[in-house]
C-alpha cells in the first residue's frame, strides 16, 4: 500500500466539501480492511489529504450507522466513540503520532516512542501537550455530541489541519514536506457504540492500532 499527499497552494477551507475543488485534486484512499472481531458493521470509509510543505490538511468521508460521540474537549478518549484515526511517523525522531477524531469532533493526540503496552498505556510516550494540540484544527460535521446514538444511514465528515509546529516539540525539526517519504495507517473505530468495529487501510496483524510495523508508505508530492 501507499498513499501520496499531493501538494496545494491553497490551503482547503473547514467546509466539508468533499467534492470540491480542492478536495477533488487529492488521491482517495477507502479503509477496505475490516478486523474480524467486531459486530459486522462496514462503514465506507474514505479519506483524502493535502499539503503544503508545513500543513498537512486531510478530510474523512464516513458511511455509517450506529453514530456515537459522547466524548468532549481535547485528549478525551475518543476511540470509544465513532472515530477516525491517522497514525503517522516523520522521517525524523524515534517515533510515531497518532490523531484521533470523534465524530463530535473531539480529540486525542500523542507522540509514541515505543509502543510496548504497560497497565497504564506504553513503553514510552507522552501526550501531546495542550499548547501544541490547539495548533491543530479539528472540526466534523456534526460539530458537538452525538447523543444518542443515531441507528439509521448517516453520511459525516471530520477535517483537520495540522501544522508542523506541533509536532517539533515532539520529533524535532521536520525539514520540507516537499518529496518527504512518512509512513502511517488510517483508521475507523467506534469501540463503546452498539456495533463496535475497527477497520483499516493498511491491513493490522491483529486488533491493535499501535503497530508501526503495519504502516504504509506516504509520499509527499
Amino acid at each position: 500500500m501507499k498513499y501520496t499527499i499531493k501538494r496545494t497552494t491553497v490551503a482547503p477551507s473547514m467546509d466539508f466539501a468533499w467534492d470540491g475543488a480542492c478536495w477533488k485534486e487529492a488521491e482517495t484512499a477507502e479503509l477496505t480492511n475490516l478486523r474480524p472481531e467486531g459486530s459486522g458493521h462496514r462503514p465506507i470509509v474514505n479519506v483524502r489529504m493535502l499539503h503544503d510543505d508545513r500543513n498537512i490538511y486531510g478530510i474523512y468521508q464516513v458511511q455509517d450507522c450506529y453514530v456515537l460521540a459522547e466524548k468532549e474537549g481535547f485528549q478525551a478518549p475518543v476511540c470509544e466513540d465513532s472515530c477516525v484515526e491517522f497514525f503517522f511517523k516523520p522521517p525524523v525522531g524515534p517515533g510515531y503520532f497518532n490523531l484521533e477524531m470523534s465524530a463530535g469532533g473531539a480529540y486525542l493526540m500523542s507522540y509514541v516512542r515505543n509502543h510496548k503496552r504497560t497497565a497504564t498505556g506504553f513503553e514510552d510516550y507522552s501526550m501531546v501537550a495542550e499548547k501544541y494540540g490547539k495548533l491543530v484544527t479539528v472540526k466534523t460535521s456534526f460539530g458537538g455530541r452525538v447523543m444518542p446514538e443515531i441507528t439509521e444511514p448517516v453520511t459525516w465528515y471530520a477535517q483537520f489541519a495540522l501544522p508542523m509546529a506541533a509536532l517539533e516539540p515532539y520529533c524535532g525539526a521536520i525539514p520540507s514536506l516537499d518529496g518527504a517519504k512518512w509512513r502511517g495507517n488510517f483508521y475507523k473505530c467506534a469501540d463503546h457504540s452498539s456495533h463496535p468495529h475497527w477497520l483499516t487501510w493498511n491491513p493490522v496483524s491483529e486488533l491493535n492500532f499501535h503497530l508501526p510495523d503495519c504502516f504504509a508508505e506516504i509520499d509527499l508530492a
